[in-house]
């Protein structure tokens, strides 16, 4: 099936809408495909890619790029990738962020947004994955930061710790995860606690060193410093 283009909506004629993140959550079209890849997701044993992880990079999207001092829109527009970013899991976890962008394009454009906007918001979309994505915006770096930073054991949805894959283990061991910036330093702080006797710090590593290679990029895109700290340990 063909995409459909849609013009964005305009006021009499006039200038396009402006667009915000509770219009965008609000779609019908969200609301289903966000449900859509997690139990998409859920399925194929990984943890949650639902509403509540949306919403944290969203949010922590957002408060990045206005504690730096981006003006209003730029923030705005990296909460409102955040939210979206996950969306085209419920197609296939191959190649989502591309396929979550086109159809965010749809949506974006329903809503109103200005095409340069909505251009803005898909090339953060579809550079958010680790392996082929890369920093192109301050939006998408901080889309970056934000998504990278979400590990926690709320996510697992596996109950049984006899069976945790290596993914379940480093997750479920994440007692907290925040993400810290110090404007007058220019750094950006991940800090972990991470309980030792679920997961190894090594364990960590083993599958999240491009993540946080990833971060470090994004960083730098946003003329910041990355830091991890583990247990009071830093450790990049």
């Amino acid at each position: 099936m063909a995409l459909k283009v849609v013009e964005p909506a305009r006021r009499g004629g006039g200038s396009p809408l402006v667009v915000n993140l509770p219009q965008v959550k609000s779609h019908p079209a969200v609301k289903t495909f966000i449900r859509l890849a997690d139990d998409y997701l859920g399925a194929l044993g990984y943890t949650e890619h639902g509403f509540r992880h949306a919403k944290i990079v969203a949010r922590d999207a957002r408060k990045l790029l206005k504690d730096l001092g981006y003006e209003k829109r730029v923030p705005e527009r990296a909460a409102i990738a955040g939210y979206l970013h996950d969306m085209g899991n419920f197609i296939s976890r191959a190649g989502h962020p591309q396929s979550g962008a086109a159809i965010s394009y749809q949506i974006l454009g329903e809503l109103g947004m200005p095409y340069k906007e909505i251009g803005i918001v898909l090339g953060a979309v579809g550079n958010h994955e680790e392996g082929i994505g890369q920093p192109v915006s301050p939006e998408s770096a901080a889309l970056i930061l934000a998504d990278k930073a979400d590990v926690h054991r709320s996510r697992v949805r596996n109950k049984d710790p006899e069976s945790f894959d290596i993914h379940d283990r480093v997750n479920f061991a994440a007692e907290s995860s925040v993400l810290s910036l110090d404007a007058d330093k220019r750094t950006l702080t991940l800090e972990l606690t991470i309980d030792t006797a679920m997961c190894k710090i090594m364990e960590y590593f083993e599958i999240f060193l491009e993540r946080m290679a990833m971060c470090r990029r994004a960083a730098e895109f946003l003329d910041c410093q990355f830091r991890l700290v583990i247990n009071g340990t830093e450790l990049l």
